[in-house]
């Protein structure tokens, strides 16, 4: 029998003390390299572990609440011997009963990687051994388990020890309901989704508390509207996403604690865009379709260098300037705007930042961004160009001082002097932080841009 290993848990970007949010292995289980062992939340992704090796587990090192990082033990493995065959996936148990088997029945499906629901399909098919004794130690396979409950049956209950599949333990999270004050009415005392559902109900239905003062708005405004729509006409619920429930947060805080100010100008970007289809009809390796954005990008991190003061973050009474240029973009995604980061802006070439965006708003789309593709931002471009409008006021991404914001750009009838010619403007929106920059730089700042996307020839000065 081989030495157990201890297995620490791996690079997960910046984050410190994040909370391991469900086991997905135990004692005994079988291994095979790149099953998942837990799951971890941080306050942007909700992020799963793989196993580095194969072999059976033999201790488990955490329990769900610990608070892990980089480094942290999390469990003890005994690894396969040579030649041993790895774990293949196993069939659900057989129910014997009418309750439906762990796992089964409408919307349960695997966790995605970036904690948000996304049904059947055949993406973690490979982990069905990881997963599978799980589930059944809670459900109607494992009958000797169910007959002499282990000693983790005999802990004090928490939302990690009640028996529900990963679906219903996800759709808990995005509903911000705690398992274990939600009765029960599946086989074994599984709770179902239906159980979700009506304790969301149940708890809608109870008269509305008048919110505590410490709790409210605050300034003395009064609190939220409670408003019966039913009595106007049907109506209709659907629950935020997690992503949406985290960002909406963050965009009040801001909104309330930066006292921000937002300029407007026009930038001319003739030239740029038949520079920009010039270069789309170009044959390169990976393929890579330049967009506006990467302009805006290219634009401010030379703005940024230009001015230093918005490449800063207020701490208390302290500024921090820093050094590096990384910028967030926007990306619109089925759950919810994401902003991943492109690094070094400054040092990297249309091309570069452009290959860069495309992989990022691929994996941002696909739920599959990591802690660290989200991080390190030092300024935000947001485009509606896509979409529309004549300009908006972006809020600012804290702890960044400012953003900038592009709406659709348009054909004009410019005067030269002489007469009126066809120029294609591009309206620009820059949020600022008024505690950190006043009005004079912001103008500077965002003139700066606009001269770059005007004439190209400025980002060679």
């Amino acid at each position: 029998m081989s030495a157990a290993l201890q297995i620490a848990l791996p690079d997960i970007g910046d984050y410190r003390d994040v909370p391991v949010i469900e086991l997905l292995v135990k004692p005994g289980d079988r291994l095979a390299v790149d099953d998942l062992i837990l799951s971890i939340e941080s306050d942007k992704a909700t992020m799963e572990v793989p196993s580095p090796v194969a072999g059976t587990v033999r201790e488990l090192l955490v329990a769900v609440g610990s608070k892990v990082s980089e480094g942290t033990p999390i469990l003890m493995v005994e690894p396969a011997e040579a030649g041993e065959p790895t774990p293949a996936p196993e069939a659900p148990p057989a129910a014997s009963s009418p309750g439906p088997a762990a796992g089964a029945g409408p919307g349960a499906g695997p966790l995605s990687r970036a904690g948000e629901g996304q049904g059947e399909g055949p993406a973690l098919s490979g982990h069905g051994a990881s997963l599978t004794p799980t589930l059944s130690r809670t459900g109607e396979g494992d009958r000797r388990a169910a007959a002499q409950p282990s000693n983790d049956d005999q802990r004090p209950v928490t939302s990690g020890d009640v028996h529900a599949s990963p679906s219903v333990r996800q759709l808990a999270r995005e509903l911000g309901i705690t398992l274990d004050r939600v009765p029960a009415t599946g086989p074994k005392g599984r709770i179902l989704r239906e159980d979700l559902h009506a304790f969301v109900k149940a708890a809608l239905q109870a008269p509305a508390q008048a919110p505590a003062a410490s709790s409210g708005i605050g300034a003395g405004l009064p609190p939220w509207p409670q408003v019966d729509y039913e009595k106007f006409g049907p109506v209709r619920r659907e629950p935020l996403s997690r992503i949406q429930t985290i960002s909406g947060a963050n965009l009040s805080r801001n909104w309330l604690t930066i006292p921000h100010v937002t300029n407007f100008d026009r930038a001319d970007v003739t030239e740029i865009e038949a520079f920009r289809v010039g270069l789309n009809t170009e044959t390169r390796t990976p393929p890579a379709r330049v967009t506006m954005v990467a302009f805006l990008i290219k634009a401010a991190a030379l703005a940024l260098k230009a001015y230093p003061r918005f490449n800063t973050s207020l701490e208390g009474a302290d500024l921090v300037l820093k050094d590096y240029v990384h910028i967030g973009f926007a990306v619109d995604t089925p759950k919810g705007l994401m902003v991943p980061v492109v690094r070094d802006c400054d040092r990297k070439g249309l091309i570069e930042i452009a290959t860069e965006m495309a992989s990022l708003a691929d994996k941002a789309r696909a739920g599959s961004l990591s802690g660290a593709d989200m991080q390190g931002g030092c300024f935000s471009v947001s485009s509606l160009g896509g979409i529309g409008g004549d300009g908006f006021t972006p809020i600012i991404n804290a702890p960044e001082v400012a953003i900038l914001g592009a709406a659709r750009s348009r054909t004009e009838a410019v005067w030269d002097g002489q007469a009126f010619q066809p120029r294609l403007i591009l309206p620009l929106s820059l949020s600022w932080d008024h505690r950190v920059v006043d009005g004079v730089a912001a103008a500077r700042f965002l003139g700066h841009i606009a001269s770059v996307l005007s004439d190209l020839r400025r980002a060679l000065l």
